[in-house]
């Protein structure tokens, strides 16, 4: 349970990064953390214009079992289109223009790089 519960403080510190972040080049935050069922969560949904962005965001303190970028695979990208997909449906949106970007937080000696990934998948 230890695991869990500082797994998901460094999510969420990652999502605070990745959050002014964005919103510093203008974004506009409108959810975080949405989940759909069993099918997965998005960390990030925001609004850029008029298109919806989903965004994934990985954050690393350490390059132990790779960087952010490393830690995307193919499930979680499908599992992410799912959880869109129901997003979509939920808040009734149709013929909306989306795209899915990632935001990657290495910590590197002593510094905080991010990876922003526009259309990533």
């Amino acid at each position: 349970m230890e695991k869990d519960k500082n797994s998901r403080e460094s999510g969420d510190e990652g999502e605070k990064i990745a959050i002014e972040y964005l919103s510093s080049l203008g974004y506009k935050i409108i959810k975080q953390n949405f989940h759909f069922g069993k099918v997965g969560e998005i960390d990030l949904i925001c609004k850029e214009g008029d298109t919806i962005v989903f965004v994934e965001v990985k954050y690393r303190k350490s390059d132990i079992y790779g960087t952010a970028i490393e830690s995307i695979t193919n499930s979680k990208i499908k599992s992410i289109r799912k959880v869109a997909e129901g997003y979509l449906y939920v808040n009734k949106l149709s013929n909306v223009e989306c795209r899915f970007d990632f935001v990657g937080i290495d910590e590197k000696d002593g510094r905080t790089e991010i990876t922003y990934l526009k259309n990533a998948f």
